[in-house]
């Protein structure tokens, strides 16, 4: 219910008396109560989906979902930030609420910076990052979403969240997609860069020709059911096919000296290409293959799949950026194993854990030589240690949040897509350059910190994707009698369409 003047009044009185250190506490654990509450909620997909077909369950999340955004709404009050949180008629979509929230913690964070600054006697303007009562501002990444419409006109923003009409790339795939839970075999057949070869299982192409009644299932689960009828069995079958080059990498001294930051190009001034063909493949491999380092992102999709898919992958060099159809050139990318696996060039991601996952599962592409600047920030310990952070902190660039959601299969790409997806490589390398100047400053000009981070860079690329069951099955198979419809659930999320969820819903009724 609402609270009275009297209890805030007199909670007011409570924190004054008792201090700030107080105020953290109770504030602190406020948040952790809320964390561990918000963890064992079930989580989105089909999960949510089976309980929200409860009246009850749906009352409740209803219920505390208006309690959430009206306290939500009090807090952005309270900053001077726009509080509609709850007003319907003026927020309606999901993503425009996600977007009020950013802007509200951008005001928020800012203001505490401005006061800690304060209190530790530095000079700060004291002008707030916006004004009362701001609307969300039109963030500008480079010349290319400037546009002049009309103020307070959403037409110009891409809210591509769930695309309608958009073909199944799966079914342009030569290989069938594979959602069993067996294990993982790697997507490889040639190694370049080795120095261990590949075990014969893997170069041995007559293999499947010689099973053809496997042939209308996946690869992998193929050849996973051919070795339990024959018994056969290889043991680095499962293994990271780099694992050996990698165990024996070492980071060259070059890379631990301090670097001279090299500014990046602007964008209008940097050359864009978009591959698609095989053709232009090669001759971006034999590009990259010429180089000391390039920058590497991906753009992932997981609505209406399994899975999901990798859509798309964002190269960027000192002088060129390269966006790739993933989905075109999804069964040719091996190719770039030349470049990714070569321990004298330097890959540049941010945040690669999943990324290096997703491009063994889907494009069978491996990693030597990585450096995350995720790894680089934490050890820096920086405020915060996303992508948006370091862009804004060492380039002085807004990150694009508006295309966060975006489905990346559609196809042709728009070009404002096109141009939010390359800026996340193009700022990379100097991002890159800055890091290594601030771990060696940190350490006093020793090499010890900027080391750890390179360890720490090829553990992530190390990890072996691995097919295993969801970690939330456990949750829904209470009882017995549940097992039949959970059976179900599992044999319409493998299938290449939607959920059917009238079966959920009668089977639930059944039971």
């Amino acid at each position: 219910g609402a609270v009275s003047p009297a209890f805030v009044s007199k909670l007011q009185q409570m924190f004054c008396q008792r201090g700030p250190c107080f105020l953290l506490q109770y504030g602190l654990g406020a948040v952790l109560s809320a964390t561990k509450a918000s963890a064992v909620l079930p989580q989105a997909g089909d999960e949510y989906d089976f309980y929200r077909s409860f009246p009850g369950f749906q009352e409740f999340c209803e219920s505390q979902g208006d309690k959430l955004l009206h306290s939500m709404s009090q807090i952005m009050h309270h900053h001077g930030c726009r509080s509609h949180m709850r007003d319907r008629n003026k927020l309606t979509g999901l993503e425009e609420r996600f977007d009020l929230v950013v802007d509200s913690n951008d005001v928020i964070l800012e203001r505490a910076g401005i006061l800690l600054d304060e209190a530790d006697g530095l000079n700060r303007s004291q002008q707030p990052v916006m004004p009362v009562g701001f609307q969300p501002p039109k963030i500008v990444v480079s010349s290319w979403n400037r546009k002049g419409s009309s103020s307070g006109s959403r037409s110009e923003t891409f809210r591509l969240l769930h695309a309608k009409n958009v073909a199944r790339p799966q079914l342009k795939f030569k290989e069938k997609i594979d959602n069993s839970n067996t294990p993982f075999v790697p997507k490889i057949f040639i190694k370049p860069n080795a120095l261990k070869p590949l075990p014969a299982y893997f170069t041995n192409k007559q293999m499947r020709k010689e099973r053809p009644e496997d042939l209308d299932v996946p690869a992998a689960l193929a050849d996973f059911i051919h070795q339990q009828r024959t018994q056969e069995h290889v043991d680095d079958m499962f293994a990271h096919p780099y694992q050996y080059e990698l165990d024996h990498f070492s980071v060259p001294e070059k890379l631990l000296l301090k670097p001279e930051p090299q500014m990046y190009k602007p964008l209008a001034e940097t050359k864009l290409s978009y591959i698609d063909t095989l053709e232009d493949l090669v001759a971006l491999n034999e590009k990259l293959c010429k180089l000391s380092e390039f920058a590497v992102d991906l753009e992932h999709h997981s609505y209406r799949s399994f899975l999901g898919l990798t859509c798309l992958m964002q190269i960027s060099t000192r002088d060129e950026d390269f966006i790739i159809d993933t989905l075109e050139l999804r069964s040719e990318l091996y190719i770039l194993n030349e470049a990714f696996t070569d321990p004298s060039i330097v890959k540049v991601f941010h945040g690669a854990d999943s990324d290096v996952e997703w491009l063994q599962r889907d494009l069978g592409l491996y990693v030597v030589n990585l450096f995350d600047t995720h790894q680089a920030s934490r050890a820096l310990n920086l405020a915060r240690h996303s992508l948006d952070h370091l862009l804004k902190h060492f380039c002085n660039v807004d990150a694009d949040k508006r295309y966060q959601l975006a489905d990346w299969r559609i196809r042709p790409l728009p070009d404002e897509m096109v141009q939010y997806a390359r800026s996340d490589t193009h700022y990379l390398l100097y991002i890159y350059d800055c890091v290594r100047v601030q771990l060696l400053d940190f350490n006093h000009g020793q090499p010890g910190l900027l080391q750890s981070v390179w360890n720490k860079s090829k553990d992530v690329s190390l990890k072996v994707r691995a097919n295993l069951p969801p970690r939330t099955l456990h949750l829904l198979v209470q009882q017995a009698r549940e097992m039949p419809l959970l059976k179900v659930r599992e044999e319409e999320r493998r299938q290449p369409r939607c959920s059917q969820n009238k079966r959920f819903l009668s089977l639930s009724v059944v039971i």
